[in-house]
C-alpha cells in the first residue's frame, strides 16, 4: 500500500501563498506519478497539477497555470505544491494522489489518495 499525507493547508489572504506537502511511503515513491487535485463544496474534484516519476514532466489545470508549481523530492519521498497569487476561488480541500501506471490528470487515473488538507483563501 502507498500512504499519502498532506500538510501545509490553512487560511491565507487573497494574493498570498501557501506551500503544500505530500509525504509518501514507501521509499519507492519515485515509481509513481503524482498529482494534486482539489474539491470545493458542491463541486467535482478538479485536477490541479501532475508530475511524472522523476519530475521531468509537469501539467497544470488551466485555472492554476502560471500561479502554482508542482515539484517533487524523491529523496524525501515528498511532492510539493507551491501556490502563489491565491484567490478565494482556490478555496478547497486539496488532495495528493499517486498512480502506478497512468499519468494522473483525471481522478479516475489515480490509485492512491491522501486525506486532504483544507486551503481557505479570504478576500
Amino acid at each position: 500500500q502507498v500512504q499519502l499525507v498532506e500538510s501545509g493547508g490553512g487560511l491565507v489572504q487573497a494574493g498570498g501563498s501557501l506551500r503544500l506537502s505530500c509525504a509518501a511511503s514507501p521509499r519507492t515513491f519515485s515509481s509513481y506519478n503524482s498529482a494534486w487535485f482539489r474539491q470545493a463544496p458542491g463541486k467535482d474534484r478538479e485536477f490541479v497539477a501532475a508530475i511524472s516519476r522523476s519530475g521531468g514532466v509537469t501539467n497544470y489545470g488551466n485555472s492554476v497555470k502560471g500561479r502554482f508549481t508542482i515539484s517533487r523530492d524523491n529523496a524525501k519521498n515528498t511532492v510539493y505544491l507551491q501556490m502563489n497569487s491565491l484567490t478565494p476561488e482556490d478555496t478547497a480541500v486539496y488532495y495528493c494522489a499517486a498512480s502506478i501506471i497512468r499519468y494522473p490528470t483525471v481522478s479516475t487515473a489515480c490509485d492512491y489518495w491522501g486525506q486532504g488538507t483544507q486551503v481557505t483563501v479570504s478576500s
